[in-house]
């Protein structure tokens, strides 16, 4: 279960990027994830995030920003997100300590 755990924020952020590219970016979705449409308030300061990430991995960089003006700000705290969880937790296992001795 501990392994588990290590790994889950990694593999949540790959999928989630993965399926964001995956999205067409174009069609409506019938369903929010949004608290804030749920409760019945029109404007919420993420909504649109989804759709610019989407955009963005499209090529669509006009569209992205009309979605949301941080998709391309998001996508690069996500990048480096991944980055920073993959070389602590994978990296090490490919990594050999020679602790000061020459090979």
């Amino acid at each position: 279960m501990k392994n588990f755990r290590k790994y889950l924020e990694l593999a949540a952020w790959i999928v989630g990027l993965i399926l964001l590219a995956l999205m067409d970016p174009g069609r409506d979705t019938h369903y929010s994830f949004c608290f804030f449409k749920f409760i019945g308030i029109k404007y919420c300061p993420g909504c649109g995030l989804g759709h610019s990430i989407s955009y963005l991995f499209h090529g669509n960089l006009r569209a992205s920003f009309q979605a949301h003006p941080l998709g391309l700000f998001a996508v690069i705290i996500i990048l480096a997100r991944i980055y920073k969880l993959s070389s602590l937790h994978i990296s090490p296992l490919f990594k050999k300590y020679n602790y000061g001795q020459q090979f």
